[in-house]
C-alpha cells in the first residue's frame, strides 16, 4: 500500500454550507487523517493523508461537495506527511 500526503484548496460556494464537517466524514469513512479549515480568501483549504486510492477517492469527492455547495474548482499538490492520526476541521 503506497501512502501519500496532498495540499488542496477548494474554491467556490465552500463556506458556510457544512463544507469542511461533510469532508471530515467523508475522511473518516475513507480512513485518510488530516484537517480542512476555511482560508480567509473564502477557499477552504485541506491536508490528506493515507492509502494512495483512499485519498484519491476524497479528492474525488471534493469535486461535488456536499448538496448546498458549489465547487468550483480544486487545487491538489504533493504535501509533507504531519503525521496526523485523524482528521479535524481546524478553525484557523
Amino acid at each position: 500500500m503506497s501512502r501519500v500526503a496532498l495540499h488542496v484548496r477548494v474554491t467556490g460556494v465552500v463556506q458556510g454550507v457544512f463544507f469542511r464537517a461533510w469532508t471530515q466524514q467523508q475522511a473518516n469513512r475513507l480512513e485518510v487523517r488530516g484537517w480542512a479549515r476555511n482560508a480567509p480568501d473564502g477557499s477552504v483549504e485541506g491536508h490528506l493523508e493515507g492509502e494512495e486510492t483512499a485519498v484519491q477517492q476524497l479528492v474525488d469527492l471534493l469535486h461535488q461537495g456536499p448538496p448546498s455547495a458549489q465547487v468550483d474548482k480544486v487545487e491538489v499538490e504533493a504535501s509533507e506527511p504531519e503525521g496526523a492520526h485523524r482528521f479535524e476541521v481546524r478553525h484557523r
